[in-house]
């Protein structure tokens, strides 16, 4: 999948927030979504790309992948349930 070419529903932008603010505030944001729509979690803490994957196999969510943009990331998850 592209993910240049995604739509998300809600982007939550944590690029300030140290870990584990930006896997808190997916967790929290995942909720206003529908189940099958895609939120994207912005996050400058590298510890992320490790948290946001490990959290969606662990609850559920599918996890799309992340992109790495101008000093920061941007993750992808399909809320599943």
């Amino acid at each position: 999948m592209d993910l240049s070419t995604v739509t998300p529903v809600k982007t939550v932008d944590a690029r300030s927030m140290a870990c584990p603010g930006p896997l808190l505030e997916g967790k929290k944001s995942i909720g206003l979504v529908k189940v099958g729509e895609i939120i994207e979690i912005q996050s400058g803490d590298k510890g992320s790309r490790e948290d946001i994957p490990a959290w969606c196999g662990k609850v559920g969510h599918e996890y799309l992948g992340f992109l790495e943009k101008d000093g920061y990331d941007s993750f992808y998850v399909v809320r599943k349930k």
